[in-house]
């Protein structure tokens, strides 16, 4: 099962569909904070660099909810999503650099008519960091 929804000035409309598709998928939590936030970002990188025109589109895959946020300009091109982190001296230019720390894949897509940013979170993410390690009992030391 997919849905698909256009990407509008109302992001936080999408950002409440998303929530309620991924959530109906299994996503939970953090991980699924995690995946609005980038989607919302994308999505916001339509309506700045590609004049707004595009959809988002969100299906399970496996063990994964997959997003696409597609645009019809065809600006982005793969290479794109391995940006590195702009710095501190930059006022923008971080929106696909967050979309990789915040989702387990993020790739882009190029297609006649129109590139796109696919997003992929496991359901089941992984494991909860446990930790730090015990320290030694200062008796035994």
């Amino acid at each position: 099962m997919s849905a698909e929804w256009p990407i509008s000035d109302d992001l936080s409309a999408l950002r409440s569909w998303i929530r309620d598709y991924a959530a109906g998928a299994g996503l939970g939590g953090v991980r699924l904070q995690d995946l609005v936030l980038a989607v919302n970002e994308a999505a916001a990188n339509v309506l700045d660099h590609a004049g707004g025109d595009g959809h988002v589109r969100a299906w399970l895959e496996g063990e994964f909810v997959t997003v696409e946020i597609r645009d019809f300009a065809g600006r982005l091109v793969p290479a794109h999503a391995d940006a590195g982190d702009p710095g501190l001296n930059r006022l923008r230019g971080r929106g696909l650099w967050l979309m990789r720390q915040l989702c387990d894949e993020v790739r882009i897509v190029r297609r006649p008519g129109g590139s796109s940013v696919v997003l992929r979170q496991a359901v089941h993410g992984p494991p909860a960091f446990p930790g730090p390690p015990a320290l030694p009992d200062a008796a035994q030391s």
